[in-house]
């Protein structure tokens, strides 16, 4: 496939949740509902010019530490005399036998779409319109629920597909790019009431597109006074993510800025005692400290700034 090259779009009943274009890598993401049989991943990019490898990671979790479990990890390698891909499953920490599958046709510099298709027992993998391997699961697959792709390429577009139209006993796999969805959203300004506060191990799940010229996000956590105890906000004019307290105080948060113009994000604020932990695309961010009391106050959530909002979950 060359790099002009046009592809035809596929229809919208193929689309899952809205896609990712040009995420930075490495890149991190929740697969909305999970993996199941039917579903497809397309993977659309460039090889990077001095590549050793890349990997995609499908997940059974987006925890640092521990690491989760790797249900199914694509693992194509250049650096070698003959370029290969290596599959594994990574299970309590430790790697299973390895499967390899020799004569990789990509190199480094060349463009590719690699399209994941999930059956009932195994994932097959095309590359560039052609069937390149099977892996069996070792693992089940409704485990798996996050994306990690590392290494060194360019990704240009991710897809979340379903209804496969692969023909069994065939060779050629579609071939489309991703569009954005018209999906149903949510209204933005968005509140959200929390009738009976919150409480250790409750998670606020909160999924969305950042708009093309975003100015700012706000995520405020409001008591029964209508006070304002927690507010996270990212501004986008200076790229920082800080926690404001209710007196206007702005404590950065000393971490990669990972909202991107146009892209999928999702933010996880995890409720323990003592406070709450912040994650944003799978990546721990910190926490902001609050007693139990105070927490259990809290009465509405509300969202606000330059996002498209999908879900949002307490």
């Amino acid at each position: 496939m060359s790099s002009g090259e046009k592809l035809d779009p596929l229809p919208a009943a193929f689309i899952l949740q809205p896609p990712v274009f040009h995420p930075v890598v490495p890149y991190v993401t929740t697969i909305f509902g999970g993996l199941r049989a039917g579903k497809m991943v397309m993977l659309q990019g460039v090889v990077a010019r001095d590549a050793r490898k890349f990997q995609v990671d499908f997940q059974c979790g987006c925890s640092l530490h521990p690491r989760p479990d790797i249900a199914i990890h694509f693992n194509p390698r250049f650096h070698t005399t003959n370029p290969h891909v290596i599959c594994n499953t990574l299970h309590h920490g430790r790697w299973q036998a390895e499967a390899r599958w020799p004569r990789l046709a990509l190199q480094r510099g060349d463009s590719f779409l690699i399209l994941f298709l999930f059956g009932n027992e195994e994932m097959k993998v095309s590359v560039n319109g052609q069937h390149f391997l099977h892996y069996r699961y070792r693992l089940p697959l409704s485990r798996v629920d996050t994306l990690g792709i590392f290494g060194d390429i360019l990704v240009n577009a991710l897809g979340f597909l379903n209804i496969n139209p692969f023909v069994e006993g065939g060779s050629e796999y579609p071939v489309g790019h991703p569009f954005l969805l018209k999906s149903p959203q949510l209204e933005v300004p968005c509140s959200r009431a929390l009738p009976r506060g919150l409480w250790p191990g409750q998670v606020i799940i909160v999924r969305g597109l950042v708009l093309p010229e975003p100015k700012d996000f706000t995520l405020s956590l409001r008591d029964e006074a209508a006070h304002v105890p927690v507010t996270l906000r990212a501004s986008f004019a200076d790229r920082t993510l800080a926690w404001v307290s209710s007196w206007g105080r702005k404590k950065l948060i000393s971490a990669p800025f990972l909202f991107y113009p146009q892209r999928f994000f999702e933010v996880l604020l995890l409720c323990q005692v003592g406070g709450l932990k912040l994650a944003l695309n799978g990546q721990g961010l910190g926490a902001t400290s609050l007693d139990q009391g105070a927490l259990e106050r809290l009465r509405e959530l509300r969202i606000s700034g330059s996002v498209q909002l999908y879900c949002v979950h307490h």
